[in-house]
C-alpha cells in the first residue's frame, strides 16, 4: 500500500509505503503553534519507505518540549507543513496526517503531553496517554 500526502495546494508531495509504525496525537505547546490547532497528529514511517515524489519545501527546525530538534519541511507556497525529521530518531520520518487526507487512515495509538491537553478534548477510552 502507497499513501500520498500533500501540501494543501498539491505541490510538496510525498508517498509512504505500508502502515505506519507510529500514529499519535501530540497536545505539546510547540504543536499547537506549528499546526494553529489544539494538537497535532501524526504517522511516523521508516525513512526507507518514504520518498520525495516532487516540490520544494521550506525548513523549519525547533525543539520542542522533549527538547529534543526535529527538522519540518513545508510548502513554502501555501505553508503547510507535510513532513519532519525527528533528530532523535534519524531512520524515521512523521508526517502530518491530515496531509493524507484520508478519512479512513488508522486512528491514533497514543496521546502524548497531555497535560497540555486542552480541557475540552477527549480521546478515546482505548488509547495510551502520557503526560
Amino acid at each position: 500500500m502507497i499513501r500520498l500526502a500533500t501540501c494543501s495546494c498539491g505541490q510538496l508531495r510525498v508517498a509512504c509505503e505500508g502502515e505506519p509504525v507510529r500514529i499519535s496525537v501530540c497536545h505539546c505547546l510547540e504543536c499547537q503553534r506549528r499546526t494553529g490547532s489544539v494538537f497535532a497528529v501524526q504517522a511516523r514511517y521508516p525513512r526507507e519507505r518514504v520518498r520525495r515524489l516532487e516540490g520544494e519545501s521550506g525548513r523549519f527546525e525547533r525543539t520542542g518540549d522533549s527538547g529534543t530538534t526535529a527538522r519540518f519541511h513545508f510548502c513554502p507556497a501555501c505553508g503547510s507543513t507535510v513532513y519532519w525529521e525527528p533528530q532523535s530518531m534519524p531512520d524515521s520520518i512523521s508526517v502530518a496526517v491530515g496531509a493524507f487526507a484520508d478519512p479512513r487512515f488508522p486512528p491514533p495509538r497514543h496521546s502524548v503531553y497531555e497535560v497540555r491537553r486542552h480541557a475540552w478534548v477527549r480521546m478515546p477510552d482505548e488509547i495510551e496517554h502520557y503526560d
